[in-house]
């Protein structure tokens, strides 16, 4: 069993990132020391929202230049540390060269991250910010399993760089990290695997997919119509608890699936509708399956027809009881996800 030392740093890569912003508040809160990554420490304007959170909290952040493509690059920041939290890998789904932009990214990170982890002493675990699509490729995968529901037992073994070519990028990267993780016993793996991330950030995370999905149920982009696509849904806030009790619950071991609710576009749209509907085009009309097969890969070049097929009405269903279970999770409502990030998209002028 491995005893942490909270008065020794903890290294946070990517720490401008959505989630990361709210694990970082997290680790203030309990008056950590972070080691945070970013590409450009002098960047004043990206790390704005860090910076105000070091002021307010009881906890210290220090920035260290980094680059996942780099060798050696995280060598310097991981110094002294005792937990290394690697949140940082590109969510994208409109891309040129899935291989470049998706793939060698995700996995070169993940291995230069753990080539430090391997020549630092100091460390003794590692909490890797993985992803529900790891487990899954498709919702119909969900009829192959015993329960009729996905658990951290399954893996992801129907992406492919053409199809679902992100959700390749984080299977292949979260096997590489468990490859690394059991050629040596020095330091334990954790692997969170979130599904989809919304609530509100530190600050506007304008280029997360989470605020661009939900800017387009607010901007008129499903004004016609919204598909039938079944998901799960968890709190950022939430999230970032969960990277944290992994961190410092002793018993904590291997994957967590986080995932808060088991939902869908149209019940995400409707959770709106009350509060905002009136002077927002919140969808309220679900589109057939056959509309969304003919127009929706016109719409949105990274919108294909075979995940139309594989994915439009059929529910998403996961069993998150062993993230409830070991990290003493208490989910927040999805009504209240939903209501305070679609605020924050109003107050920042995104919608």
């Amino acid at each position: 069993m491995i005893e942490i030392n909270t008065n020794k740093p903890v290294m946070l890569t990517g720490a401008t990132g959505y989630l990361a912003g709210q694990l970082a508040k997290k680790l203030l809160e309990a008056g950590l020391t972070i080691h945070a990554t970013v590409r450009d420490p002098n960047n004043t304007e990206k790390l704005k929202y860090l910076n105000q959170l070091n002021q307010e909290l009881p906890g210290n952040i220090k920035f260290f230049s980094a680059d996942l493509l780099k060798e050696n690059s995280f060598d310097q920041a991981i110094k002294g540390c005792q937990i290394v939290f690697h949140t940082a890998s590109p969510f994208i789904v409109d891309v040129k060269s899935p291989l470049k932009d998706l793939v060698e990214p995700a996995e070169l990170g993940t291995k230069n991250v753990l080539n430090s982890v391997n020549k630092e002493s100091s460390v003794l675990k590692v909490i890797l910010t993985s992803s529900v699509v790891a487990i899954y490729g498709d919702n119909i995968e969900s009829k192959n399993t015993k329960t009729g529901m996905f658990t951290e037992k399954d893996w992801n073994n129907t992406s492919t760089l053409k199809h679902k070519p992100y959700s390749f990028s984080k299977t292949q990267a979260e096997k590489l990290a468990w490859k690394v993780a059991k050629e040596q016993n020095r330091w334990s793996l954790i692997t969170i695997n979130p599904s989809l991330i919304m609530g509100p950030g530190i600050g506007p995370a304008k280029n997360s997919e989470s605020f661009r999905l939900l800017q387009q149920i607010g901007d008129g982009t499903f004004k016609a119509g919204i598909p039938d696509w079944g998901m799960g849904i968890v709190d950022v806030r939430d999230v970032a608890t969960a990277h944290f009790n992994a961190a410092f619950t002793p018993s904590a071991e291997g994957r967590y699936i986080i995932c808060a609710h088991n939902t869908s576009f149209p019940k995400m749209a409707n959770l709106l509708v009350d509060k905002y509907g009136k002077s927002y085009p919140i969808p309220t009309r679900t589109l057939p399956k056959w509309l969304v097969w003919l127009v929706g890969p016109l719409a949105n070049k990274s919108l294909t027809r075979k995940s139309i097929k594989l994915n439009v009405g059929y529910p998403w269903q996961a069993d998150n009881s062993k993230g409830k279970n070991d990290l003493d999770l208490n989910y927040r409502p999805l009504q209240e996800t939903m209501e305070e990030h679609f605020q924050q998209l109003i107050d920042v002028k995104m919608v």
